[in-house]
């Protein structure tokens, strides 16, 4: 029986989330911004829904390989279990390496470096479209002979330790810093200063980055996020924005060679005629500015209010998943995805943003009314989605009057 531990971890991720919050306001230490902690959380409900429709799938391919041709018949002791621990944070360290070195991979492991924030809900912030190709690295634990069942609950294991060394709040942690992958060590990793890039891939275990040669001590102030700022609150372009970069730059390139090239070459990688290799920029503390544009603040309830909706919609589907018909599954992921991507809008105080969620919350009820919900959920539903319109139109108003009146 395959166990989804990720997802039952997900109320301890929400309850760890808000003692940092609470520390970080007792502290005043300023680790959370509203908008950047909807945007990193967004990406990680997005992540678990897209992941229903592709986990199966990939599966296969590791249990394929097991059954089919795996070269040794493994007892399940726990010297095979510590082994397999070992193996799964091998590969993770390499996969995660190339991710950082090859253009098509950071096309989607990007998604986890964009934010400028560090704190625990960085954490989950994740690609919707890594799962596609982060299996591939694991599968010479099949082929030796390493049971599926085994080695998905150590990948998980391994998913999950990498969460709580999103932190600003844990300094050193003394002679464990040598063995473990810990909060300082994985700072660095999230860096965008230039002797940060590309160092301490590790997952649980620091030592393939001693041993390999991507090892960095944290030491001057980190800068967190990419080097070229997302500067949007968008789900949907977090995924996507990369590989439009690359294809740009591939039509602008007459030779194929280097259209092959811009997908394999590592990042920052441009063609002779654009320039050759661009180096990451040093930061300069006295013109670094995070992207935080300006929204009504009248929204911030607003918002709140329709992603704790998207966040119990999206709870639900990934826990009812396997008893959901494909129609209600469909819609229910795709309302949940509007309701994220409408929550960067407001944020961002899109101008497409009236007319969008106008459109969500009645795309909303005609989902619960046309697919036969139980009656309780079509009023409920549909009575939280009226509200809300009302609700949204009162602030649209309150926004419009407040501009109208004139500066004295």
């Amino acid at each position: 029986m395959k166990v989804d531990y990720i997802a039952l971890s997900v109320p301890v991720f929400f309850i760890l989330i808000g003692i940092e919050l609470a520390w970080n306001f007792y502290k005043k230490l300023n680790y959370y911004r509203f908008n950047d902690s909807i945007a990193n959380l967004s990406q990680g409900i997005g992540q678990q829904l897209t992941g229903i429709f592709m986990k199966t799938a990939l599966f296969f391919g590791y249990k394929y390989i097991f059954e089919n041709w795996r070269l040794l018949d493994l007892p399940q002791s726990i010297w095979i279990w510590i082994i397999l621990f070992i193996g799964v944070d091998f590969f993770y360290y390499w996969f995660h390496r190339m991710s950082h070195q090859v253009n098509a991979l950071w096309a989607a492991h990007i998604v986890h470096h964009q934010s400028e924030e560090y704190n625990l809900t960085v954490a989950l912030r994740q690609s919707w479209f890594q799962g596609w190709f982060s299996w591939v690295f694991y599968l010479p634990l099949a082929l030796v002979g390493f049971d599926p069942i085994m080695f998905l609950t150590l990948s998980s294991f391994n998913t999950l330790y990498q969460f709580w060394i999103h932190t600003r709040a844990i300094k050193s942690m003394g002679p464990l810093e040598w063995i473990l992958n810990t909060p300082s060590h994985h700072r660095v990793h999230h860096g965008s200063n230039p002797k940060y890039i590309d160092r301490n891939h590790a997952g649980t275990l620091i030592i393939w980055d001693r041993l390999f040669g991507t090892f960095q001590k944290e030491e001057e102030e980190v800068y967190y996020g990419i080097t070229t700022p997302l500067a949007s609150w968008n789900p949907l372009w977090a995924n996507v924005h990369y590989w439009d970069e690359l294809l740009k730059t591939a039509r602008q390139s007459p030779r194929w060679a280097d259209k092959i090239n811009v997908f394999l070459k590592p990042p920052g990688w441009f063609p002779a005629h654009l320039g050759g290799f661009k180096s990451a920029p040093e930061i300069d503390p006295l013109v670094y500015k995070k992207y935080d544009p300006q929204y009504h603040q009248q929204l911030t309830g607003y918002v709140l209010v329709q992603f704790v909706v998207g966040l119990i919609a999206g709870s639900a589907i990934l826990f009812l998943h396997s008893s959901l018909p494909s129609p209600a599954l469909i819609s229910g992921a795709t309302f949940v995805i509007l309701t994220l991507l409408t929550c960067g809008a407001l944020l961002e105080e899109k101008k497409w943003k009236v007319k969008f969620e106008y459109a969500r919350l009645v795309l909303g009820i005609l989902i619960v009314l046309l697919l036969d919900f139980p009656i309780g959920y079509q009023v409920i539903f549909s009575g939280l989605n009226i509200c809300s319109a009302v609700w949204f139109y009162n602030l649209q108003t309150k926004n419009v009057d407040a501009e109208e009146i004139p500066e004295v």
